[in-house]
């Protein structure tokens, strides 16, 4: 028989279901994909002031004074409406943001004729964000759209100030990212107390070290592509590949450890023995309460004696003993 299929297999393969995409090829599938995206952009376009035009920045700034000095020294102040200026939008200065004037120069009580950001803001969070996202859309934050805090319906403004931040990289709303994030992830916050604990209170990591709150593929907002990865960026002597490879290593770092902060060092969910014996519940090791003095409680316990405990590169390790 040759290898050449016989007509009634091939006459079957041919009359089998087809995929929706066979039919366009490749570059009409993304032809497809592409327009769905540009609609979906379009349906998110910022709000407008429906009627009003263009007065100029000193317009505004003639009444609002405080707020224009305030913004003196920030990164929009030093962008908007100056030399700097990429776009015919950033050329406008104040009303990039809060949209032409004219009917809010008419009648400054009438929310609808200025747009704002603020918690007394009648704008949706969707609305306050597509204005942001005209020119802030790229980079870190191109995973927006879908992202966890959007689809809780976080503002920009409620992180971010643009008129008065409190640092200069980001303009975050607190002094530090710690302050700002706890508001709402207080228990985390509560976790870098404990007596072991990620060093993020002495100011050698912070929330974004390991997290992006614009948005990834990734679960937990985690900036790596998986939490293993995020954790050997810094602990690279865990990262193998081992001879001997310890099976919860492999499958993730959390499997063992509390990634904010525990009790029991380092990080470990559970004081060892306990911690080991979910998993190894050996006759030679028992599960079983041990007296202060046994070897399975002092000091290290289970890692006295399985100190590679991560992975063995050592031919007798496969115990992780060497």
């Amino acid at each position: 028989m040759g290898l050449h299929a016989s007509p009634s297999l091939a006459g079957s393969r041919r009359k089998g279901p087809r995929s929706f995409w066979a039919p366009l090829g490749l570059i009409g599938a993304l032809a497809i994909v592409g327009l769905f995206l540009a609609v979906q952009v379009e349906a998110a376009g910022p709000p407008t002031v429906p009627g009003a035009t263009f007065i100029g920045s000193d317009q505004c700034k003639g009444c609002h004074e405080d707020l224009a000095k305030k913004m003196e020294h920030t990164l929009h102040s030093k962008l908007l409406g100056t030399k700097l200026s990429h776009t015919d939008l950033q050329r406008r200065g104040c009303e990039a943001c809060h949209g032409p004037g004219s009917k809010h120069l008419e009648d400054p009580a009438n929310p609808a004729f200025n747009l704002r950001f603020g918690k007394k803001s009648p704008l949706e969070a969707t609305d306050k964000n597509a204005v942001c996202l005209q020119c802030h859309q790229r980079g870190k934050r191109i995973l927006w759209q879908g992202s966890p805090h959007e689809a809780r319906d976080v503002a920009c403004a409620t992180c971010h100030s643009v008129h008065a931040p409190q640092t200069g990289k980001g303009q975050l709303q607190k002094a530090t990212q710690t302050d700002l994030c706890s508001q709402c992830h207080q228990v985390k916050a509560m976790q870098f107390q404990r007596s072991s604990h990620m060093p993020v209170k002495e100011g050698k990591l912070t929330c974004t070290s390991c997290h992006n709150p614009h948005g990834t593929t990734t679960e937990k907002l985690i900036t790596a592509i998986s939490i293993n990865e995020s954790c050997t960026t810094c602990h690279a002597d865990k990262r193998g590949p081992f001879l001997w490879e310890h099976a919860p290593v492999i499958e993730g770092c959390l499997n063992c450890h509390q990634a904010h902060g525990s009790n029991n060092a380092p990080l470990m969910r559970v004081k060892q023995p306990r911690l080991c014996q979910q998993c190894h519940v050996e006759t030679r090791h028992p599960t079983q309460p041990y007296p202060v003095n046994d070897r399975k409680v002092f000091n290290r316990s289970c890692v006295n004696c399985h100190p590679n405990i991560h992975g063995s590169n050592h031919p007798s390790g496969v115990f992780f003993t060497r």
